[in-house]
């Protein structure tokens, strides 16, 4: 249910399917406000939290000038960006290089790879669960130690049509009328920039929704949200669950498993959110324009 003014209110929403197997199980939301919990990595001139969802791994490094966060072998691409706009870092892939890299995300292709920090500040990565040594060492691993229900499991979208290397985007886009946000997309992953909120959210105007088979990813980069939650009744009483009311500080996770109906509400601003999913939506995807990188990452035939 969307405020008429909310781009997503146009969406197609497709009918209830017959087939669709009925929720005998629920899952709770994962949390992890970082700085409540020690980092599951440390080195020279950083600091590193990783959390988890079904599909993908979230890393969210403090970084001095001088660190280097760098990756061997890696299996396939990953996703980095640099919400701070005075941080700088010097990327180097196996196919492509840049210097200077300034509040941008990047896409970074699959082998060796590392991002060395010229000027400090949080960088933030999104790797596919399929990189297994980052899921197995994060805060929550224990939770997915078992897949959770209801979520489908990743298939990757067609590979590039020019071949996997290193991509870059800006964050910042101006707005377009009808456009929700600033997406982007890769084989394994979406995320949207939402702009930063400058006042408290209306509370007439929230947007409780849900998703069938996947997890959504809010990653609160500054300000205080709290994060609504309502699992639907289903015959079987015994997993109903409560609702919830889940307050989160910056800088932190939050994992909305499906089918829960959810709302976020930002309080004192600055605020902002950013979504992260695996695979990449198909709805935002079918919304022309609103995936800003669509020519280079097709999708599903």
């Amino acid at each position: 249910m969307y405020d008429l003014k909310d781009p997503r209110s146009t969406m197609n929403t497709a009918a209830a399917s017959t087939s669709k197997p009925p929720v005998t199980a629920y899952a709770g939301a994962e949390v992890i406000e970082f700085h409540q919990v020690p980092p599951q990595e440390s080195g020279e001139g950083y600091k590193t939290w990783y959390g988890r969802g079904q599909n993908f791994v979230l890393s969210y490094t403090e970084a001095q000038a001088g660190a280097v966060l760098s990756r061997t072998g890696q299996a396939d691409e990953y996703m980095a960006f640099f919400p701070d706009s005075a941080t700088r870092v010097d990327i180097e892939t196996e196919n492509g290089s840049a210097t200077g890299v300034a509040h941008q995300l990047a896409i970074i292709p699959p082998g060796d790879s590392s991002i060395v920090v010229k000027e400090g500040g949080p960088v933030v990565r999104l790797f596919s669960a399929a990189t297994a040594d980052l899921a197995s060492i994060s805060y929550n691993a224990a939770s997915y130690a078992q897949p959770h229900p209801n979520v489908a499991l990743l298939e990757p979208w067609p590979a590039p049509p020019d071949g996997f290397k290193l991509r870059r985007y800006d964050i910042e886009v101006a707005e377009t009328p009808g456009r929700f946000g600033v997406i982007y997309r890769s084989t394994n992953l979406m995320v949207n920039f939402i702009p930063v909120r400058m006042e408290p959210r209306d509370p007439n105007k929230m947007s409780p929704h849900h998703h069938d088979d996947f997890e959504q990813c809010s990653l609160t980069l500054q300000g205080d949200y709290i994060h609504y939650l309502r699992w639907p009744w289903v015959p079987d009483k015994s997993i109903w669950r409560d609702d919830a009311a889940i307050r989160v500080a910056a800088p932190s996770m939050t994992v909305i498993p499906p089918p829960a109906i959810h709302t976020s509400q930002s309080l004192e601003p600055p605020c902002q959110l950013i979504d992260i999913f695996s695979p990449p939506r198909v709805d935002f995807s079918q919304k022309p324009g609103w995936v800003l990188n669509a020519d280079d990452y097709p999708m599903p035939s």
